[in-house]
């Protein structure tokens, strides 16, 4: 399974995803109850290698969640509900990381740490609609053993 599959199935399963009726990838319609993943790539943090030519690399996927949820101009209610569940959905995937719930990408499963941040308010409309964001980030080492 790849990384993007992974984080798409990891995303789903947030008890709270049944308010969202699709999750695309690389693209977020204006349509409320949706949601688009947009994956930015995989950054690597440090390499080290160790006394015997094995290496190991700290890496990083980067991953941009977007929301379109309702949202009538000048309503409190529901812009209460969909920062409620932006801060719901943050503190999840901070538990399944510390409970070693996530999926996992690298060669040390234990230390990988999945982070869910920055939460905000993208974009709103006139016909109802807010776009939130969150960076999704995970954080996982790769070994690569000499001969």
């Amino acid at each position: 399974m790849t990384a993007l599959e992974k984080m798409r199935d990891f995303i789903e399963s947030y008890p709270g995803f049944d308010v969202l009726s699709e999750l695309s990838i690389d693209y977020a319609d204006r349509v409320p109850a949706t949601a688009g993943l947009f994956p930015s790539g995989l950054v690597e943090v440090r390499r080290r290698t160790d006394i015997m030519g094995d290496v190991t690399v700290e890496n990083q996927y980067n991953f941009a969640l977007y929301t379109v949820m309702a949202k009538a101009p000048g309503e409190d209610e529901g812009a209460t509900e969909n920062a409620e569940w932006q801060m719901d959905f943050q503190e999840w995937v901070q538990e399944q990381s510390v409970l070693h719930l996530a999926p996992t990408f690298g060669d040390e499963p234990r230390t990988e740490r999945i982070a869910a941040q920055s939460g905000a308010i993208y974009s709103t409309d006139d016909e109802g609609t807010a776009v939130y964001a969150i960076q999704i980030s995970a954080s996982f080492k790769k070994i690569y053993r000499k001969g």
